[in-house]
């Protein structure tokens, strides 16, 4: 049952994610630095595939990704048409990855040391904070975005 509600959970929020970046008035708005934040959406966006290719896809689903953290924050990696693709394909990564675990897989020990304060750390675990990760970062393009549409409205 858990296995079904963290799919669900992920194809949610993914899609969110996806319709967030979609509706973002041009291509130069998703990465306006609003004052006093650092990171724009267009980075928040990439960082989010990285995290999830390397952490679900990579690690879980044998799909091979190579990940640049620092790239992810500090370049224009994807264009706005770009990141749309990545997300399509990101999508179902996740979801087959997560589908092919068994319950004992969920249940035991995830494959990398993620969430330090954790000395045990199950999939089920891991999996839970990518969900919540993934909802934190959404909701910060979710504000930056509509910060920057109603500055530059189309």
């Amino acid at each position: 049952m858990e296995k079904e509600i963290i799919i669900q959970l992920f194809d949610r929020d993914l899609k969110k994610l996806r319709a967030e970046i979609e509706t973002y008035p041009s291509e130069e708005s998703l990465w306006v630095r609003l004052p006093g934040t650092i990171n724009t959406g267009g980075n928040l966006c990439q960082h989010l595939i990285g995290n999830l290719r390397t952490y679900v896809g990579l690690t879980l689903g044998n799909v091979h990704y190579v990940r640049n953290r620092d790239a992810e924050f500090a370049e224009r990696l994807f264009t706005k048409s770009e990141l749309l693709l990545e997300l399509d394909n990101l999508l179902p990564v996740v979801v087959e990855s997560v589908k092919e675990l068994s319950v004992t897989q969920l249940e035991s020990e995830y494959p990398r040391n993620v969430l330090d304060m954790f000395p045990n750390q199950t999939t089920t675990l891991v999996l839970t904070h990518l969900l919540t990760h993934l909802s934190y970062h959404l909701g910060q393009i979710n504000y930056h975005r509509r910060w920057v549409s109603a500055a530059n409205p189309e």
